[in-house]
């Protein structure tokens, strides 16, 4: 199979050093309480899955659910108001 770049093994532009970038990291602490909130939410979902939910499992999961959907408003506000797309 021929390879579609032909680009000398020194090019400068495509260097990865396996570390994610600031901006990188700036984006996941960003984005880190809607991770929190999509864990509990799967965590509490996947404590349904091998019996039925009870009364406290579906409260778990709502509220879970609630907070998801809070931290993605957040998220997204915070992008409107700094200009960018969520």
């Amino acid at each position: 199979m021929k390879s579609i770049i032909t680009l000398p093994a020194t090019s400068g532009a495509l260097a990865f050093d396996g570390e994610p970038s600031d901006a990188e990291l700036d984006a996941v602490e960003l984005e880190m309480p809607l991770i929190l909130a999509e864990v509990e939410l799967l965590d509490a979902e996947i404590k349904t899955l091998d019996r039925p939910a009870t009364g406290l499992d579906e409260r778990r999961i709502r509220r879970a659910r609630r907070r998801v959907l809070a931290a993605r408003r957040s998220l997204s506000n915070r992008a409107a108001m700094l200009g960018g797309a969520a």
